[in-house]
């Protein structure tokens, strides 16, 4: 199966930049997913894998081989777009052995490979049906088994789920994982949704406007982001404008007469810097204490399976604290709370040259 390598890939249309600079490699047998803003370039980088675009700059190299001037149909990368585009005229089965069909395979060698393609993605009892008899989940998978059909080392995935109903999408996104895996393919999947990339991908690529922000693992984005816009854009923060006043044995970080400490950064020089805290790890507590950051909780809302509460400190600041909807201690609209932030979970960065808001902007 092919890794992928990108070296510099840039594409401009009449003057606007849709990617820049995209230096980027993708293991063998590895589940990739591109998250960022619409419009930040995740769907033209992988047209530019795919061929179906042509990059302005760059190089393009699967499986070590140069591809630029490699036709579609040579590349052996299966594209699964998310407009289930089928052939509304062609059943299930026919749709899936397009692929060997058109290329000239046997008939032997194309059953097998279309029925191995429907019992992958449980569909062996549908393959009489059209399109516009089947759910919106058994299309797309219809799609995916029609990709993987074409022999296709490298499977590019252009948010295939996002027209699906969110159950529907919740119980697809682990069956395309575990179809990618059990088939050792290389797959990179784009998508909008940040828990679908979570739930799925060996690492996460997270883009901006055209660039690469940051790369990692689902749970290094989450609990240690290196950049604000990945801490506000992979879940969700509470962010804290504050001071550096001490950098020994980590950072302590005063702000509005209130103190956070943090364990993760001693290397921050004295000065302003943001500290960024995920709301599951804000404590509460309803005794009072005058050091302790105090807080009056103004509205609770259930989400699921957890409850996110809204508390507005005496320092004017709005702070988000979840807690599992299961667990023992309730809080109420009106409490008054002490706030911890426990210092293994405070994030430090220096403050930005252009501002906190234009930082972690998703415009």
């Amino acid at each position: 199966m092919p890794s992928l390598r990108l070296i510099n890939l840039g594409k401009k249309y009449a003057g606007v930049v849709a990617a820049e600079n995209i230096n980027l490699e993708v293991q063998d047998k590895e589940y990739v997913s591109i998250i960022g803003p619409s419009g930040c370039g995740k769907t033209t980088l992988i047209k530019c894998v795919a061929g179906l675009i042509e990059p302005s700059d760059g190089e393009i190299y699967i499986d070590e081989k140069f591809v630029n001037k490699v036709p579609i149909q040579d590349r052996r990368v299966g594209y699964v777009f998310q407009e289930i585009a089928l052939f509304p005229h062609m059943n299930v089965y026919d749709n899936v052995s397009y692929g060997p069909t058109v290329k000239g395979w046997g008939t032997a060698r194309t059953r097998s490979l279309a029925e191995e393609m429907l019992n992958l993605v449980a569909l062996r009892d549908r393959v009489k049906d059209y399109p516009d008899e089947l759910s919106g989940g058994s299309r797309q998978k219809t799609a995916i088994a029609r990709a993987l059909s074409s022999g296709s080392l490298l499977l590019l995935l252009d948010e295939p789920l996002g027209s699906l109903d969110a159950k529907v999408r919740a119980i697809l996104r682990h069956e395309l994982r575990r179809m990618v895996k059990d088939l050792g393919l290389t797959a990179i999947h784009v998508t909008h949704d940040q828990e679908e990339a979570m739930a799925i991908s060996d690492r996460i690529v997270v883009m901006k406007a055209g660039k690469i922000i940051e790369v990692g693992t689902p749970l290094e984005l989450y609990l240690h982001p290196r950049s604000l816009f990945t801490a506000n854009f992979v879940g969700e923060a509470n962010f804290l404008i504050g001071e550096v006043k001490s950098t020994k044995k980590g950072s302590v970080v005063e702000v509005k007469g209130r103190i956070l400490r943090s364990v993760l950064r001693s290397d921050l020089e004295k000065g302003e810097v943001v500290a960024a805290v995920r709301p599951e790890f804000v404590l509460m507590e309803r005794r009072s204490e005058k050091k302790a950051w105090r807080g009056k909780i103004e509205n609770e809302l259930f989400v699921g399976s957890t409850v996110r509460y809204m508390v507005r400190t005496d320092t004017g600041e709005l702070i988000v604290a979840k807690y599992p909807a299961i667990a023992n201690r309730r809080f109420d609209v009106g409490d008054e709370v002490n706030l911890t932030f426990p210092p293994q979970r405070v994030l430090l960065y220096p403050y930005p040259d252009a501002g906190l808001e234009k930082e972690i902007s998703i415009e």
